[in-house]
């Protein structure tokens, strides 16, 4: 059988979904900016849409912009809404945020922006003492995600956003929720900007949204016909919004899922210890991280001979972010959080879905293993 456990790489688009985005190509497919009646329909469908994430995060659904992506959403609002503000600017971000995020960052500084790095616990829970100092220093944006897209790790947003807006009420606040909406709830109307894709939810690849709170200046990254009220020119991929709106739509019908998900993640590493009982758990025990992420290690085996013995028996499963996976070795994450960079090789992470099955994860962990038996005899030299 085949066991995938690598949802959040990405998810696989269900049924529902495929048809909605096939009747938007069938029947849908105008251009929602022209004006004849059924292009109008697309624009409504759209706005259909808005409306939905909208009432997910309690916000209003102006304030949804819709784009190719969690890259994209991210980019647009760490370097959009620094590039509307005038001079140097001093921005923070945390150590363990994903490479779309990182990297924005990074492009920051190059422009001549101070950017303060947050340091992390082995938990993935902010260091609070170096955030206050950072934010007596006049910050004009911070950044830190819902869940960590390795761990699982949940910072305490409540706490962060407590201290920004008592500390620095001027400093713009950015959460990115790709791994976290719809999964974990999350109030919007707290902070300044949002991030969320769809193929994390079972929706389509190449779509996802942006919030921005009212009153917040962004300066647009692509000119161009000034579509979704000129934040993000380029005609909108209607099918792909239709697929990202039944995934949501799914998802919200399916009620409070997290305890179904904790019960599957529990499984898995009550598993995973039985057959490997040196195993071990990277960040936030089960309770307190995600639902639906579980980072192990497995002493004395290279996590990537470990993901490749799998794949052979059809379990697939991540080293990390997939987005970053294919350029280094060892977690950047993992090491931030203070994890030795031995045990940080040999770890993998495991993330599941409301549609993974008790019979996956037990293939899985049985499979798990038979092969770190066999991978372990062998010392690398």
């Amino acid at each position: 059988m085949d066991a995938y456990l690598d949802n959040s790489a990405t998810t696989r688009p269900t049924d529902s979904v495929i048809e909605a985005m096939a009747k938007c190509m069938r029947e849908g497919f105008y251009n929602p900016s022209s004006l004849y009646a059924p292009a109008l329909d697309s624009e409504k469908a759209m706005k259909a849409c808005r409306q939905t994430l909208a009432g997910v995060l309690g916000v209003k659904p102006e304030g949804i912009f819709f784009t190719s992506g969690g890259t994209e959403a991210n980019n647009l609002a760490i370097i959009g809404s620094v590039a509307a503000m005038h001079g140097p600017q001093h921005v923070i971000v945390s150590a363990v945020e994903h490479p779309s995020v990182l990297e924005a960052f990074e492009h920051l500084r190059t422009l001549g922006h101070r950017v303060t790095v947050l340091p992390v616990d082995g938990e993935g829970q902010p260091d609070w003492a170096a955030l206050e100092t950072a934010l007596t220093d006049t910050p004009s944006l911070i950044s830190c995600m819902q869940v960590n897209n390795e761990t699982g790790a949940m910072p305490d947003l409540n706490r962060l956003i407590s201290m920004v807006r008592e500390k620095a009420p001027g400093c713009l606040i950015h959460v990115d929720g790709v791994q976290g909406f719809l999964r974990i709830p999350f109030d919007a109307r707290k902070i300044d900007l949002y991030t969320l894709s769809s193929h994390k939810l079972h929706g389509p690849k190449g779509v996802g949204a942006l919030y921005i709170r009212p009153g917040v200046r962004i300066i647009a990254r692509q000119m161009g016909g000034g579509q979704e009220n000129m934040i993000r020119s380029g005609t909108e991929n209607t099918p792909g919004i239709a697929g990202l709106h039944q995934a949501a739509k799914d998802l919200i019908s399916m009620g409070d899922f997290r305890g179904m998900l904790y019960e599957k993640k529990r499984l898995l590493w009550a598993l995973v210890k039985e057959n490997v009982p040196s195993a071990l758990i990277n960040g936030p025990e089960i309770e307190a991280g995600a639902p639906h992420i579980l980072n192990i290690s497995f002493p004395g085996v290279r996590g990537e001979v470990m993901l490749h013995a799998l794949e052979g028996v059809h379990v697939y499963v991540s080293t990390g972010s997939a987005c970053s996976s294919k350029k280094r070795k060892v977690s950047p994450v993992l090491i931030s959080m203070g994890i030795s960079p031995d045990r940080a090789e040999g770890a993998l992470r495991f993330s599941l879905s409301p549609h993974t099955t008790d019979d996956e994860i037990r293939y899985a962990a049985e499979q798990i293993g038979k092969l770190y038996a066999m991978l372990s005899r062998y010392k690398r030299r």
